[in-house]
């Protein structure tokens, strides 16, 4: 279920946000009526949980002996397989760079929702996730709060039009972390949402043909998902 975070940034309840995925993976989520999250070491960011150079001075403090320091980097890099990541795009329009990043053909949607609609709509018992806001710093002179769930909720400046609010399931062994602790998911694992409450509207790519607005309405349908699918409005012929 949804938890509050002390660390993690939060938009307001009606903050737009914005999912984007190929037809394949809407049809998976419509069927699976689950989201999925992404183990944090699959997602091909090398700096993925990782730490500003600023952050390294201060582990000896933090630490007080606890870890030896020359262990502490390799225990946030093993971290990552013990967390994974559902990520979306803030933002009151549609994206044209998220349209290019995330989809490779016309082909492509985008689920509309709002910052409450997500949290709300979570039918997990078992997990417990965190949402917030990504912060986008700069690794070579910025530092960032040092605890196991924050560093993932943080990314290179390179990455700031990605505007990510990313929600985050971590499962840390009762005995500590090791390389021999048994990993809680494989890639990743699905999470239970209410469709219904989740999804506001569904955007279809720039585009796209009328016979994927047409398949898109009748797959929801058969869902019992009855929402509004209209066409991206980077469509809309400009105005001279």
């Amino acid at each position: 279920m949804y938890k509050e975070h002390p660390d993690l940034k939060k938009p307001k309840n009606d903050s737009i946000i914005w999912r984007y995925l190929d037809f394949t993976k809407f049809v998976s989520l419509l069927d699976r009526k689950a989201l999925f999250f992404t183990r944090a070491d699959k997602l091909g960011d090398p700096f993925e949980g990782s730490h500003p150079k600023a952050n390294i001075p201060l582990r000896a403090k933090i630490y007080k002996g606890e870890i030896p320091l020359e262990d502490i980097g390799e225990i946030y890099k093993l971290l990552r397989e013990f967390t994974a990541v559902n990520c979306w795009h803030l933002s009151r329009h549609e994206s044209a760079a998220m349209w290019r990043l995330y989809l490779k053909s016309n082909e492509g949607i985008a689920i509309q929702s709002t910052f409450k609609r997500l949290k709300d709509s979570i039918r997990d018992k078992k997990h417990d996730i965190f949402i917030g806001k990504v912060q986008y710093v700069d690794y070579e002179k910025e530092r960032i709060t040092d605890d196991p769930m924050s560093s993932f909720l943080y990314k290179r400046k390179s990455f700031e039009h990605e505007l990510e609010l990313r929600a985050v399931i971590q499962e840390l062994p009762p005995k500590g972390l090791s390389t021999r602790s048994k990993r809680p998911f494989d890639d990743g694992v699905s999470v239970p949402v209410d469709l219904n409450l989740l999804i506001s509207k569904i955007c279809l790519a720039p585009t796209s043909p009328k016979w994927l607005h047409e398949l898109v309405e009748s797959v929801t349908r058969k869902y019992q998902l009855y929402k509004e699918v209209c066409q991206s409005s980077l469509d809309k012929k400009p105005i001279y």
